[in-house]
């Protein structure tokens, strides 16, 4: 099991820091811009894992890549983007049931998981689901989008223990941005 409550509580803490420095100005809609926040970098996890590209003979996963200082060529660090881009949709994710008070489960079990028969199958029904779900706000558009996701995560072949790793370490990134006045 997966304790998606405490990775709720670090994403309102975030979530309340990014408020107070960027105040919600008088008639912004925050829901909607998360919402479309969540699909581009749907897309952007999609575009990483690549298998949909009939066209290119490099359809693998890109699993690793290394990011270099601009002026010395010094390596920053190494990641896997594919897990970068999950994990950024999984702030959104959780970011969005704050935004309408969805009462995020202490443990999400595997059993909620809800998978397609392929991966571009599932990557459309994950962009369904959201989209039905910044429409209709519902708990239940929510749970089913959080399952799919979920779903999809293992389909990835990601491990809840990476998962979780990558999302505190995202958010420590996240932070960091903050404090750069990114």
């Amino acid at each position: 099991m997966m304790n998606l409550k405490k990775l709720s509580d670090i994403q309102i803490t975030l979530d309340e820091r990014i408020k107070q420095q960027h105040p919600i100005k008088e008639g912004e809609d925050r829901f909607s811009k998360k919402l479309l926040a969540l699909l581009v970098e749907l897309g952007e996890c999609a575009n990483e894992q690549r298998s949909w590209k009939f066209w290119s003979n490099n359809q693998n996963p890109c699993l690793n890549r290394t990011q270099h200082d601009f002026y010395s060529g010094d390596v920053i660090r190494e990641y896997n983007p594919l897990l970068e881009e999950y994990i950024d949709n999984l702030h959104f994710i959780l970011s969005l049931g704050r935004e309408i008070n969805i009462n995020i489960p202490n443990e999400y079990k595997r059993e909620w998981m809800i998978k397609e028969k392929d991966i571009v199958d599932h990557f459309l029904a994950v962009f369904s689901l959201a989209s039905r779900f910044g429409i209709t706000k519902s708990e239940t558009d929510f749970n089913l989008t959080l399952d799919t996701f979920m779903g999809l995560g293992e389909m990835l072949g990601f491990t809840w223990e990476e998962i979780e790793a990558s999302y505190y370490e995202k958010n420590e990134i996240n932070h960091g941005r903050q404090n750069d006045n990114y």
